[in-house]
């Protein structure tokens, strides 16, 4: 017999009318819940970890299946400040923002040199107590202990860059105001002061005739070295301005300037504020920071490196990071001088390169520029290794430990090559998409990758493009500060931009799939400031990096290293939990930064020009 509603009134069943609606609410909660919105699959999916698990380490990126998700860009957005103005001192309390409540008294670097301060490069009380400058230690990293929280002041007159493609041409003087390279290398025309701008013709030391007919004559000399289809990635070391990075682009070749911060000064700043990849470095007494047998050509225009010193360490270093049949030219005045003193260089190189088994691919001089090069050739098997006469240089014996190169001492052995090291990576832009070859020998690791470049792609184009409101236009210098197999930087290869992905140390050690991807990177510890200049990024990028590194280092000194970093005008853009997200809100507040965050997941913030001393 069916039981109305209203007989139950009649018969005054309160209790069961009351259990009914608790029942039917309970109901709808629970179909509410299951109906996940594309937002929080999303989620979902950055949680899901492709790496081996461990559970002091969050997810990296997304699994394999997330090509199947459809992600949604649309209105879902929490405006948390759009106006920079607001909380306009220098100590913020933000006691709106939950919990969170974060008392921070910003001040400005202090000192002649804090314009361009580097925190890891610049600890003056360290670098003058070193017992030895003799293998550059002094341009080596030495990182304050504290971390400055400092606020970087912005140069007199600084502006928003020129944007690219000019900007490769022609920049701001007033955003980098070093004149000194104009008047030291006057006559070989690396840069020129032209009224309000800097000015780069596009000459060298060795570019006598420009950059382009140089190029042109390696081309000339050695086709097989197809730029921008067999060779992909290049390293240019000690690079000036990053006139020979910046003409290769044209070429689809994507190259790391690397120099130290010395007396040619402001030449990495100079080559990113042109928008050109570059990085402060230096050949020294530690290993670079990259992996083993990740470049697919080095370059060396009158570097200032003496490849043969301490035993050749610094040659060994560059055979450990070319790729087995990779290319080094070498252009310098021992190649094709005679006095004394060039051939005696010329000499020891001989003799070291037959040892580490390079062979001499063309030696040439060309007539129209006076210059001459050597280009050489890393073996591509292990066969003159062991047919050596003398085992000197020895094979290093490391059993299974790979690209340790964090403050890691050079060393004075060779790396042995991988098993298939007779194979080359696809060609660009195959090589792209394609399962890297580090990734081949680790079983199951194909699928993880193919799965976290569809996620990413996805992620890219339906969400980043179009529902964040961030002006990709006028994004050059990028920079994925979690960046685990490139796939964000690959979603990204058809804009007119360019990404640096860095794999911190802490995290799974995915920079030899990067590289073989055809994509640059490096190492780094983000409780440490990064090597380069203030004011060189464009948009910073984090995906589940916050959570592990604030168990680690204050996320204060981070933001403030990341506001060293980031031009005004610049963004932020982080997916992280939204518990994450909202105890790094008042902090970015703290600097005037406008924040947004989107579908409880991606926060966007945009740095201004506010300093600390804007009010006094």
């Amino acid at each position: 017999m069916a039981v109305s509603a209203q007989s139950l009134l009649q018969e005054r069943k309160y209790p069961f009318i009351f259990a009914f609606f608790i029942l039917l609410i309970f109901v709808t909660l629970r179909i509410i819940s299951n109906s996940q919105t594309p937002a929080a699959i999303a989620v979902d999916l950055a949680k899901s970890n492709p790496f081996p698990y461990n559970p002091k380490n969050p997810p990296l990126s997304s699994p394999s299946n997330s090509s199947s998700i459809s992600l949604n860009n649309d209105s879902r957005i929490a405006n948390i400040s759009t106006d920079s103005n607001t909380n306009a001192g220098a100590s913020v309390d933000n006691a709106d923002d939950g919990d969170q409540v974060v008392d921070v008294e910003w001040e400005l670097c202090k000192g002649s040199g804090a314009v361009d301060y580097i925190p890891c490069l610049d600890n003056w009380n360290v670098i003058k107590a070193l017992p030895s400058r003799r293998h550059m230690e002094h341009r080596e990293r030495h990182c304050p202990d504290p971390t400055p929280k400092c606020l970087v002041p912005l140069p007199k007159g600084y502006t928003i860059p020129v944007p690219w493609p000019k900007s490769r041409d022609m920049i701001w003087y007033n955003n980098v105001p070093h004149p000194k390279l104009t008047e030291y290398k006057k006559d070989q025309h690396w840069v020129v002061k032209s009224g309000d701008y800097f000015v780069f013709p596009g000459g060298g030391t060795q570019f006598k005739n420009g950059v382009n007919e140089y190029i042109e004559s390696i081309e000339k000399t050695l086709p097989a070295i197809e730029l921008g289809k067999k060779t992909r990635v290049i390293l240019d070391v000690g690079c000036g301005v990053a006139s020979f990075g910046g003409s290769l682009l044209d070429r689809n070749v994507i190259t790391v300037s690397f120099a130290p911060k010395d007396e040619h000064e402001a030449q990495i700043q100079f080559a990113l504020e042109r928008g050109i990849p570059a990085m402060l470095s230096v050949i020294g007494t530690q290993k670079l920071t990259f992996p083993d047998n990740s470049y697919d050509l080095i370059h060396c225009a009158r570097c200032r490196v003496h490849w043969d010193a301490d035993g050749g360490k610094p040659l060994m270093e560059l055979n450990r990071i070319l790729r087995p049949g990779g290319y080094f030219i070498w252009s310098a005045t021992p190649v094709y001088k005679s006095d004394e003193r060039d051939q005696n260089v010329w000499k020891s190189m001989v003799a070291l390169t037959e040892a580490i088994c390079w062979k001499v691919v063309t030696k040439t001089y060309f007539d129209s520029s006076q210059i001459g090069l050597v280009i050489y050739q890393k073996p591509m098997s292990s066969s003159c290794y062991q047919n050596r006469k003398e085992n000197n240089p020895p094979l290093c014996n490391w059993g299974n430990k790979r690209n340790n190169s964090w403050y890691v001492p050079l060393d004075s052995c060779l790396v042995p090559l991988p098993v298939d090291s007779d194979k080359w990576p696809s060609p660009w832009p195959e090589r792209l998409i394609n399962t890297p070859q580090s990734l081949s020998a680790e079983p199951d690791a194909e699928e993880p990758f193919k799965g976290d470049t569809r996620h990413w792609s996805a992620l890219v184009s339906e969400v980043y493009l179009g529902g964040l409101g961030i002006n990709w236009s006028s994004v050059r210098n990028a920079m994925d500060m979690n960046a685990g197999y490139g796939s964000f930087a690959a979603a990204l290869i058809n804009l007119p931009l360019w990404v640096m992905n860095v794999v911190p140390i802490h995290r799974p050690d995915t920079l030899s799939a990067i590289f073989d991807r055809g994509l640059i990177g490096t190492y780094h510890d983000w409780c440490e400031s990064f090597n380069t200049y203030p004011r060189t990024y464009d948009l910073l990028h984090s995906s589940f990096l916050f959570r592990n590194l604030s168990m680690r280092c204050d996320i204060i000194e981070v933001a403030a290293e990341m506001d060293r970093i980031l031009r005004p005008g610049g963004y932020l853009l982080v997916q992280d939990t939204i518990e994450t997200i909202t105890k790094i809100t008042p902090i970015l507040k703290s600097l005037h930064w406008s924040i947004k965050v989107h579908q409880e997941q991606f926060l966007v913030g945009t740095k201004d020009f506010w300093r600390p001393d804007a009010e006094n």
